[in-house]
């Protein structure tokens, strides 16, 4: 049942629309989502394409199921629909540096991932550590190289990042009235009192964002609320405080805000848009698209990081360890994107990894990932990582073994070895309806050997 002060609230703001609005909260359907993965080479086999969502590119109504192959090779990922649009409103290019500030579960960073194409990086923070760990398997199936994830507070993120991306989206912790028909358990929490809270807590992470945006950078802002404090009033807070110009969203699915909703009444405020639940899209959301228009004075011509002291060393691998490495890469077609400068690569007790950015520029943060984990060094041997796996699986590959059918895909993800014909031997890839999804060991006896990661098996 909706709060009483919220149907009074939305009464007032929406007067003849809100039955419709109330309606669709309490009585109408939720719409479940995917998107389809380009950077993946096989494309979706198990979910129908029939009803797309309107105004996206690759973005389908359906719902996805957590041990298809679809799903744990990374070729979809399952989102509000609604969700989808903040993300596709940034239009990232190849090459830019990118920032998802509240970044968990890793909907909207997969999809900014995607947009790269493997050029330049992006940030995906998340200040919770749980779903931290969340959002780092998600963009590892995804199979992104250039992503690091971090696990910090927005202004631990400023201090090593000023005026540095190029496009910055905060999709802000809100009061979450647009979950209310997705996740009534949100209704319990709700309050006139945290809806204050809220706006407080946006507006300080908001300036540590623009800490951090490059000069003439972009700065998307969303909310999974209707509330007009934490949507039409936090950006009219933004264009007073800083040199900020809203972009017009050419959006048809979508309403434009309500200038009459923040006290200045700015017209501009229609610049923004919302989506609303009786409209038939999806759930509740709020975006923005702001621009910056005039450089800060604390920003230098560079926007580089702060500097600090760096130690130029050789690779910690000594030839035989990168000859072991190396053997094993050669069997694979490798994706563009993917640092193989051995002089960059990392060794961690025996991990080895592909960094993006340089180490010493993430001193003093808590790093999940820093690009691409290629593997473990052990003796003699390197046998390499289900992140290298999802990264393969940009690619069509030879050196791969596909599961003959779906009792086979289910042991595998169970943990079992499997019996096979193939005439390769050593690491293969191993797939299900041409869908990679990790890697395995074929003997000369025809055993697949499953190294499919325990944490992830079902």
């Amino acid at each position: 049942m909706l709060p009483d002060a919220f149907k009074d609230k939305y009464q007032t703001l929406l007067g003849s629309a809100a039955p419709a609005f109330f309606a669709a909260l309490t009585t109408g359907q939720v719409k479940k989502a995917f998107r389809i993965n380009s950077l993946k080479a096989s494309g979706a086999k198990t979910l129908a394409l029939d009803r797309p969502v309107p105004g996206l590119r690759n973005a389908y109504y359906g719902q996805v199921h957590d041990i298809s192959s679809d799903w744990v090779s990374g070729t979809v990922y399952s989102q509000e629909p609604a969700a989808m649009f903040p993300a596709a409103c940034a239009q990232v290019k190849p090459g830019e540096r990118v920032l998802d500030l509240c970044a968990a579960p890793g909907g909207k960073s997969t999809a900014l991932a995607e947009q790269l194409q493997g050029q330049g990086v992006l940030v995906a923070n998340e200040i919770n550590a749980k779903r931290a760990k969340t959002l780092r398997e998600n963009l590892e199936r995804w199979g992104a190289v250039n992503t690091v994830v971090v696990n910090n507070r927005p202004d631990e993120l400023a201090a090593h990042f000023p005026h540095y991306f190029d496009c910055i989206l905060v999709d802000a912790p809100c009061s979450g009235e647009g979950m209310f028909r997705k996740d009534p358990a949100a209704i319990q929490y709700w309050s006139p009192d945290y809806v204050q809270t809220c706006q407080a807590r946006q507006k300080k992470i908001l300036a540590s964002a623009m800490a951090m945006l490059a000069p003439h950078g972009r700065l998307i802002y969303s909310t999974c609320t209707f509330s007009p404090e934490e949507d039409e009033q936090v950006v009219d807070w933004l264009l007073q405080h800083y040199d900020l110009q809203l972009q017009s969203v050419d959006l048809a699915v979508a309403s434009p805000g309500r200038p009459d909703w923040a006290p200045s009444g700015n017209p501009d405020l229609k610049k923004t848009v919302r989506f609303w639940p009786q409209a038939g899209i999806g759930e509740g959301q709020f975006l923005a698209v702001l621009k910056q228009i005039k450089a800060p004075a604390s920003a230098n011509a560079a926007a580089k990081p702060v500097k600090r002291k760096r130690q130029r060393q050789r690779s910690s691998l000594n030839k035989p360890e990168q000859a072991l490495i190396e053997k094993t890469l050669q069997l694979f077609n490798l994706p563009a994107g993917l640092n193989l400068n051995v002089k960059d690569w990392q060794n961690r007790r025996g991990h080895i990894g592909a960094p993006v950015l340089p180490p010493d520029q993430l001193t003093g943060l808590h790093v999940l990932v820093n690009g691409a984990e290629l593997g473990q060094l052990k003796p003699h041997r390197f046998v390499p990582s289900q992140q290298l796996a999802q990264i393969l699986g940009q690619k069509s590959q030879t050196q791969a073994v596909d599961l003959p059918d779906a009792a086979s895909f289910k042991r595998y993800l169970h943990g079992e070895t499997l019996k096979v014909t193939s005439s390769l031997r050593g690491f293969v890839l191993v797939s299900y309806q041409g869908e990679i999804f990790s890697f395995g060991k074929l003997g000369n006896d025809g055993i697949l050997k499953n190294f499919y990661p325990k944490g992830l098996r079902h």
